[in-house]
């Protein structure tokens, strides 16, 4: 088992790093660089951008020839990583979600000719994008055969009737996919179409309130009345939305786990930089063996989670699903990141718990951690059912 990053991986790993030390961190302590919802300004993030292509570290996990730097999962693992360790990172490096996974997910299954209109302008930072699948009570939510927005067919055309909520980033999106109930077959029902902006049919009909802070569009609750799909903008076959969900949300789940294990880290750099110096009746925080008990036992639960992740992310890239060892670090990632941010604003007391320092945000943005992309009691079902299939095969080295 090797655990050394090679040279490429390792090179463009020490350049994200640089960067989001020199260049995107420093942008957190400023105020003025927020917009309205607590993310970055959208003007300050275009210059990054463009600082981001001239350096050579766009759209890491896209092709080559797509623009991007040709990553493999273990790349995107370590990189991530790095881009997380800044609340603004991923989104400068076209790495965050909903993008980053509806990239992934299109290059993968898209028709040539789909990806062209489609995915580039995704990849070249021209559009936003968003995934639609999740409903309101009783529709689908972690379990997709609950699905009730349908999508009928008309000749060459589909006619999309239903409701959809908390869909991130729908607010500024141009480019959707969406899944949606095309039979009763409890296995092959579901058909994932693609639709644009622009077309008629349907409405945000609001951007829901959350504990924040947001991503760029929020999560939106939206309204099908009769929109007009083209069957050439069905992705896969019909009865495939299953598939289409499954292999997106796979590798979405690891992705996020990735940039989490970054936020999590800079939590741990805020509190043993601000422990180091700080002196309480006498002796440093760091000498007290309570806050040593607290820095150890998170940098532990971070490593953990830095394990499953590489190797849920060697798992794919050798092709197999991984959807075990992506449920573990799934799980265990969002409690690291939860314990790491809620140590650090212990630690720092009152200064960590103020908005001089981007604690608070994490604390904020680290609750949803354990509920997107699957709660993490489905996610401990999943498990369940692999150990009863398995038995010890469950704990196989191959």
């Amino acid at each position: 088992m090797d655990f050394k990053l090679g040279p490429e991986h390792e090179s463009l790993r020490t350049a994200i790093r640089g960067f989001v030390e020199e260049r995107v961190i420093p942008l957190e302590g400023d105020s003025a660089n927020y917009d309205e919802h607590e993310n970055i300004r959208l003007d300050v993030l275009e210059t990054l951008r463009q600082e981001v292509r001239t350096a050579g570290l766009w759209a890491p996990q896209m092709p080559v020839n797509r623009g991007g730097q040709g990553l493999s999962m273990i790349g995107m693992a370590a990189c991530y990583e790095e881009m997380g360790r800044s609340i603004f990172g991923p989104i400068c490096f076209n790495a965050a979600a909903p993008d980053d996974g509806n990239m992934i997910l299109l290059q993968k299954i898209a028709r040539e000719d789909q990806q062209k209109r489609w995915l580039q302008p995704i990849i070249d930072g021209e559009v936003r994008s968003a995934f639609a699948m999740t409903e309101p009570m009783p529709g689908a939510g972690s379990d997709p055969t609950l699905m009730k927005t349908t999508a009928v067919r008309d000749g060459k055309r589909w006619i999309v009737k239903g409701r959809k909520w908390f869909i991130t980033g729908a607010g500024v999106a141009q480019h959707f996919i969406l899944i949606a109930k095309t039979s009763d077959d409890p296995r092959k029902g579901l058909t994932a179409f693609l639709f644009d902006r622009d077309e008629p049919g349907w409405e945000i009909v609001r951007r829901i309130p959350i504990m924040g802070p947001e991503e760029h569009g929020g999560h939106c609750e939206l309204l099908f009345d009769g929109l007009e799909i083209p069957d050439d903008n069905r992705l896969m076959g019909i009865g495939d939305g299953l598939k289409v969900t499954q292999i997106r949300l796979g590798t979405a789940r690891l992705t996020h786990c990735m940039r989490w294990l970054g936020m999590a880290r800079r939590a741990m750099e805020i509190a043993t930089t601000y422990v180091e110096k700080r002196e309480s009746f006498g002796q440093r925080l760091a000498d007290r063996e309570s806050i040593q008990n607290l820095l150890g036992s998170a940098a532990m639960q971070i490593e953990i989670g830095r394990l499953l992740t590489m190797k849920a992310a060697w798992k794919l890239d050798q092709g197999d699903f991984a959807r075990k060892e992506v449920s573990m670090a799934k799980i265990q990632v969002a409690d690291a990141l939860h314990q790491a941010v809620d140590t650090a604003i212990q630690l720092c007391g009152a200064r960590g718990y103020s908005k001089d320092t981007p604690l608070e945000w994490m604390y904020r943005y680290a609750r949803q951690a354990r509920l997107v992309d699957g709660a993490s009691e489905v996610h401990r079902m999943v498990l369940s059912r692999f150990l009863m299939q398995e038995g010890t095969d469950f704990w196989g080295w191959q």
